[in-house]
């Protein structure tokens, strides 16, 4: 394959020296802090049961270039982190720019998993629930500042990590 067809080189990737802290950490840890973000974050949603799709379903999040990986489920309306051992129904992988695409909404969901910037594993039907969702979560008024620091980062990401592969 190509690099100019990889879809995975139009990424810019986080530089590896940001990366080896990161990968000291237990992976029960990461998935730990994540959940209890996510939780503040969607707390409306899982209030109503919008995530309900989730329940006792394990879900991973890759991140690529991070050497990252979550192990997220739902018990009891809330987010929860699962030992990296246990099999996952869903699992997204991608860039750290990628997430930060969608998270920062520059990009849709859509776009995203069609042009295979972030890829579904695992099961379809879970996976088309959490692409739905995603698209139907408004973030602009959630994230308050946080959003400005995001935006920020992913153009300082794009412009510094814009020429590296892999």
């Amino acid at each position: 394959m190509s690099v100019a067809s990889d879809p995975l080189s139009r990424s810019p990737k986080l530089p590896r020296l940001l990366t080896l802290p990161l990968g000291v950490l237990p992976p029960k840890l990461n998935s730990t802090v994540l959940a209890q973000i996510l939780n503040r974050v969607f707390k409306p949603e899982l209030e109503s049961g919008e995530l309900d799709f989730l329940d006792e379903k394990v879900m991973k999040i890759g991140v690529d270039d991070a050497k990252l990986t979550f192990m997220l489920t739902l018990r009891g309306g809330r987010l929860e982190a699962v030992p990296k051992d246990r099999p996952s129904d869903l699992g997204i992988e991608g860039t750290v720019y990628d997430f930060l695409l969608l998270a920062t909404r520059r990009e849709d969901p859509d776009t995203l998993f069609f042009n295979r910037r972030l890829r579904l594993g695992g099961s379809t039907e879970l996976g088309l629930y959490v692409k739905n969702f995603l698209d139907s979560v408004e973030m602009e008024d959630r994230l308050g500042p946080l959003l400005g620091v995001m935006n920020r980062f992913t153009d300082l990401l794009g412009r510094f990590g814009g020429s590296r592969r892999g």
